[in-house]
């Protein structure tokens, strides 16, 4: 059964928040933003707020929300997970690391994206000009190879959020 999840990138200015997954958790050595998974009927900004703040210390207001992501996964493209994107350019606390990983915050024109997930490199400019977006992504078993995208942009009615 497919699970869902959010990411919340935090701005701070010109730049953005970023975590490099800690060893043996999924995605170990990627950056990512914050994020993880829903609990019971939890609804995805209340998710995304609350991971933000696990892994980062910050408490974020005023989410935009930018879209979905759907992942599939093998030859059989099984659903395996539906990702809610938002960003947030209001965080409050002090930044501390957490066991998900380390911190660091990037310009936008020096993210790693060689050192992210291969998807990432294809929706992640429209979080950055403030867009809303659907995306399917099909990636081999344990998510070794993006095979194939279909990317839409849609209308964001977040989008005007400074």
């Amino acid at each position: 059964m497919a699970s869902f999840a959010t990411l919340c990138y935090v701005f701070r200015g010109s730049k953005v928040l970023l975590l490099l997954k800690s060893k043996g958790l999924f995605g170990e050595g990627k950056w990512n933003a914050p994020g993880g998974k829903l609990v019971g009927t939890e609804a995805p900004e209340a998710t995304a707020a609350r991971e933000v703040y696990e892994e980062t210390g910050l408490k974020v207001r005023e989410l935009s929300f930018h879209g979905a992501l759907n992942f599939y996964l093998g030859k059989f493209r099984k659903l395996d997970q539906t990702v809610f994107v938002f960003s947030s350019r209001l965080a409050r606390g002090k930044l501390r690391q957490s066991l998900e990983g380390r911190l660091e915050w990037f310009a936008k024109d020096q993210v790693p994206y060689d050192q992210m997930w291969e998807d990432d490199r294809v929706w992640l400019p429209l979080v950055f000009a403030g867009k809303g977006f659907v995306g399917n992504f099909y990636f081999s078993d344990g998510y070794v190879k993006l095979e194939e995208y279909a990317l839409e942009e849609i209308a964001n009615q977040d989008s005007g959020k400074k």
